[in-house]
């Protein structure tokens, strides 16, 4: 598959943030998730972090709060 690179020009960040919303949103779950997990790996590419045994799956979280 050819990747093609295109470009949005827009006169305020508020503009291109609602550009970007509702490109992402026309995506299906699937696809939202490749382009998060291509941006991860391209990201450790830059870092050129190559022993990090966690950059193919997401990371989770836990955060225990005690109640009183």
């Amino acid at each position: 598959m050819k990747k093609k690179i295109w470009v949005n020009k827009s006169n305020s960040f508020a503009e291109a943030q609602e550009f970007d919303d509702s490109y992402y949103l026309s995506r299906t779950p699937t696809e939202r998730l490749e382009t998060v997990q291509f941006l991860r790996e391209e990201l450790w590419k830059l870092k050129k972090d190559k022993n990090h045994e966690g950059r193919k799956r997401l990371r989770r979280v836990l955060k225990l709060i005690k109640q009183t």
